[in-house]
C-alpha cells in the first residue's frame, strides 16, 4: 500500500488564519489530502474552506485538538455540520461516535494520552499500544491518529508496534519535518502521515522554502519512497 501525504493547514496545532489563502498553492501543487484544526478559525470559514477543498476533488480532514469532552463533542458536530470527510484526533471516543454515526465520516482518534498544547503524545509504548488495541476495536473507527513524533522515546518502536496490532490505517502526526522520517514511517508499517507546519514555514529540506518548493518537494520524495524497495 502507498505511504498517503497529507498536508495541514495548520501551525501549532491551529488552522492558520490565511487558510483560503494557501489552498490555492496546495491544490495546484497537486496535494489530494488536506486537513485543517478545529481551532484557529470559526465555523464559517472552516465550513467554506471545506468545501473548496472537496469542490476541488481531494479529500478532507479536521483535526481535534481540544481534548476536554464538551470541546471534543463540539468538535465532532462542527464535523458532521460542515460535511469533512474524516475526522481525526480526540480521545472521548465513546461521546464522539454516536454524533458521527450515520454519516460518512471515517474516524481516527488518538491512542494514548495526550497532554499539553501543542499536544504530546506521553506514556509507555506498552500503554500506547493497549490503547491503540482497544480504540481499534470500536465499531466506527476507521483506524488511529497517532502522534509518534511527539512521543519522547524509541518513535520508530512506537509507530511500528502500533501498525502491528491492527490492519486499520495508521496515520502519523505531530512535527515530520524531513524525508527521514518520512522513510521511518514508510518502513514502520503505518499508511499516512501529516506535514502542517514545517511546510508552512519552510523548514522541510528543499531548493526553496516557498510553500510550493516545500510541497512540491515532499510529493518528490513520497513518490520516490513509494516506488522503491526500502
Amino acid at each position: 500500500m502507498s505511504l498517503k501525504f497529507i498536508f495541514m493547514l495548520t501551525r501549532n496545532d491551529q488552522t492558520v488564519k490565511d487558510a483560503e489563502e494557501y489552498l490555492e498553492t496546495v491544490l495546484n501543487c497537486g496535494v489530494k489530502h488536506i486537513g485543517f484544526k478545529d481551532i484557529g478559525l470559526p465555523f464559517v470559514k472552516l465550513k467554506i474552506l471545506n468545501e473548496k477543498i472537496k469542490k476541488y476533488g481531494a479529500e478532507s480532514y479536521l483535526e481535534v485538538v481540544s481534548l476536554d469532552k464538551d470541546s471534543e463533542m463540539l468538535s465532532a458536530q462542527t464535523a458532521v455540520d460542515i460535511g469533512v470527510d474524516n475526522l481525526l484526533g480526540g480521545t472521548n471516543i465513546q461521546s464522539v461516535l454516536p454524533i458521527i454515526k450515520g454519516s460518512k465520516i471515517r474516524y481516527f482518534p488518538f491512542p494514548g494520552e495526550i497532554v499539553g498544547h501543542p499536544s504530546v503524545l506521553s506514556g509507555s509504548i506498552e500503554e500506547i499500544v493497549k490503547s491503540s488495541s482497544k480504540l481499534v476495536g470500536y465499531e466506527g473507527v476507521h483506524g488511529l491518529d497517532l502522534l509518534a513524533y511527539r512521543f519522547v522515546g524509541d518513535v520508530f518502536s512506537l509507530m511500528k508496534a502500533v501498525s502491528s496490532i491492527t490492519d486499520k490505517p495508521v496515520i502519523i502526526a505531530g512535527s515530520i519535518d524531513s524525508k527521514k522520517k518520512i522513510i521511518e514511517v514508510m518502513k514502520s508499517g503505518a499508511q499516512a502521515f501529516t506535514i502542517g507546519t514545517a511546510a508552512l514555514d519552510g523548514v522541510y529540506t528543499s531548493k526553496g522554502n516557498n510553500l510550493n518548493a516545500q510541497l512540491s518537494k515532499i510529493i518528490e520524495d513520497v513518490t520516490e519512497i513509494n516506488t522503491k524497495d526500502l
